[in-house]
């Protein structure tokens, strides 16, 4: 049993498919099949099942494949002392973003993080956190930034910042003429969300039904950004919630519609998530340094505070 077999196992059992996965593992797949057949003759078992389209792994082939997974990940951490020893920060990093973060946070810190470890090839993509958790389970994500907690035992948290709330309340609303608001005031049935599958939505959603019992989820709107959130509340269609970094790119004309809160504020808490092996771990740790640094000193904050952890 080789390394080497166990990896094109993992690859099959992605891809479900021979052909495909060895187009992923750089091999022809005559070679593939020969190695993963050599693996299930040694173990006298049968790991896939070639007669299902696409392929479909057997019940031991199912449980040969996570203990496969956790040799793999394994192995690699061999590489990862040695680049930690040799003070190595570099090579590729699968990074996740989710959306509600993505569009203000990566500006913010991605040109810095280049120019100072230039070694790094980050690999970014904007996902739902549920899809963040899986792929960092299945070892395609080596990190992802994530609100939290989440409240898993296989995934590490380092918590980066707290991101206050902030409600815009268009002109017209009950609330609009309030100087600041406070998190007893909302009402969930005159909330513009985000559509299922985003954590912000299930954060404002909390924070209403912390004050207020609703017994049903039957919401005027949802919406899958918060760009048309905004919009759609200028419509008049409701009031919506936003992460204090959203309302940096309010337009002037808009920010009237902006309200605080009273102290202490509704925050999220945004944190960088890994695998509890905890591979990789220069270059996240690297991740923290350059991002909380930013938090900390490069944003000019008003009526509100963002608070950014000392690293640990």
């Amino acid at each position: 049993m080789t390394i080497t077999q166990l990896y094109y196992v993992l690859a099959v059992a992605e891809n479900q498919n021979f052909t495909k996965a060895a187009e992923k593992c750089f091999v022809t797949q005559p070679t593939l099949s020969m190695q993963i057949q050599k693996l299930e003759d040694q173990l006298d078992v049968q790991i896939f099942d070639r007669s299902k389209k696409p392929i479909e792994l057997t019940d031991v082939g199912k449980k040969i494949v996570t203990q496969a997974r956790n040799i793999v990940n394994e192995s690699y951490r061999i590489q990862d002392i040695v680049d930690q020893q040799k003070g190595f920060i570099g090579g590729e990093f699968k990074l996740g973003i989710i959306p509600t973060i993505m569009p203000t946070l990566l500006p913010m810190f991605l040109k810095a993080f280049i120019k100072k470890h230039p070694k790094v090839k980050l690999k970014i993509e904007e996902l739902t956190t549920e899809e963040i958790i899986a792929r960092i389970k299945d070892g395609h994500l080596d990190a992802a930034i994530a609100a939290t907690p989440l409240e898993d035992d296989t995934i590490r948290e380092r918590v980066l910042y707290f991101e206050p709330f902030v409600s815009y309340i268009p002109e017209g609303h009950r609330l609009h003429n309030n100087k600041k608001i406070d998190a007893s005031d909302l009402d969930i049935n005159d909330m513009l969300l985000l559509e299922d599958g985003h954590c912000f939505r299930d954060g404002v959603i909390n924070l209403c039904k912390a004050f207020k019992d609703h017994s049903d989820d039957n919401f005027q709107l949802e919406s899958g950004s918060i760009e048309t959130l905004i919009k759609l509340s200028n419509e008049g269609l409701g009031m919506t919630l936003l992460p204090y970094l959203h309302t940096l790119e309010v337009h002037d004309k808009e920010k009237k519609n902006l309200h605080y809160f009273n102290e202490p504020a509704p925050a999220r808490e945004v944190s960088i998530i890994y695998h509890k092996s905890e591979l990789k771990m220069q270059i996240i740790e690297a991740l923290q340094d350059v991002i909380s640094g930013i938090i900390r000193g490069a944003i000019a904050f008003q009526n509100v505070q963002i608070i950014s952890p000392l690293p640990r």
